[in-house]
């Protein structure tokens, strides 16, 4: 009876398996869509569109993006979560989204384990920009100015989770300083406002900033690199500016709601692969000052220890914040 059960489920078992290869192999059959957290303008966005659309040509099939902004990207991931594990919703996230908002918002209604990570698609610089009549002139005088004058300091960054607000606190945090964080629903609204001198300035990266630096609608203060930017040659490193303390160097992935099935997570993966490593990809990327991933970095396993170790980073670097 024993023996009879066990060759049954057995059977189910390769049953389940065939078709689950079946159903990979056929995908996909429609548009996928990828959640951005975020507004459009920002650098998540524009990374999300330039990737995007090169996986498509690798799937045949055409990826819709879908702007969901809030609460520092947790708004989108909580739709992510809760999509069908089938592979046609998939979301780009960063250390923001998917690692320091559980410190930031301990009660969100999903955690790591939601997610299946799919690979790594850019690697990203943070910059410090400032209006362009700002007083200071180099990172020294602007921190000379903010220990002058407390809190008096506006920074904006892409909400509360970001990226951009991770930007921010490091900076703050290396500079020693007491700026006022200011949280905009994406990027580009809050560029917009510093451009406008509505603001002091931005915690932005590359890829959104460094056109408004070149165009000189902002001021590059600070690069939270180990080398300057081809983009931006004239803008100084932090440890160049005085501050070698502020690091900025960031990451975007590709992320799928829990149980979607290994082959399709392999073949998403193959896609966004053969996505930046094309030539429109590497050019665009080279514009935006954002680097694509080493041949080593593309696996789900690389971004997963992405994912594990920021948590813990930024739950030390974020516990005050935590709600």
């Amino acid at each position: 009876m024993i023996s009879f059960v066990l060759k049954r489920l057995s059977a189910a078992i390769a049953v389940v398996a065939f078709a689950t290869a079946a159903f990979a192999q056929d995908f996909p059959k429609r548009p996928i869509t990828m959640i951005v957290p975020f507004a459009a303008g920002g650098t998540s966005d524009v990374i999300a569109r330039t990737v995007a659309e090169q996986m498509g040509v690798a799937l045949g099939q055409t990826i819709v993006i879908e702007n969901v902004a809030g609460a520092g990207g947790s708004t989108a991931l909580a739709r992510a979560s809760r999509a069908e594990p089938d592979g046609y919703t998939i979301a780009i996230g960063n250390a923001g989204t998917n690692a320091a908002t559980y410190t930031i918002y301990p009660k969100l209604p999903f955690t790591p384990d939601s997610f299946v990570p799919i690979a790594m698609v850019a690697k990203t610089f943070g910059i410090i920009a400032l209006r362009k009549d700002f007083p200071a002139k180099d990172l020294k005088e602007f921190v000379a100015y903010a220990k002058a004058n407390p809190g008096k300091i506006n920074l904006g960054h892409a909400g509360v989770g970001s990226s951009n607000y991770l930007i921010c606190k490091s900076f703050v945090t290396a500079a020693g300083i007491d700026a006022t964080l200011v949280g905009y629903r994406g990027a580009s609204p809050a560029l917009t406002d510093a451009i406008g001198s509505q603001i002091d300035g931005v915690c932005d990266a590359a890829a959104s900033v460094s056109q408004s630096i070149n165009e000189k609608l902002v001021r590059g203060l600070v690069v939270g690199s180990t080398v300057r930017l081809a983009t931006l040659p004239d803008l100084p490193t932090s440890a160049e500016a005085g501050l070698p303390e502020f690091e900025a160097q960031g990451w975007n992935g590709l992320f799928a709601p829990k149980n979607t099935p290994p082959a399709i997570i392999a073949r998403l993966n193959a896609a966004a692969r053969t996505a930046v490593e094309t030539d429109a990809v590497k050019k665009r990327f080279a514009e935006l000052s954002t680097v694509a991933p080493d041949d080593n970095e593309h696996t789900p396993e690389l971004l997963q220890q992405l994912v594990t170790r920021d948590v813990e980073k930024y739950r030390k670097l974020l516990a005050d914040d935590a709600k």
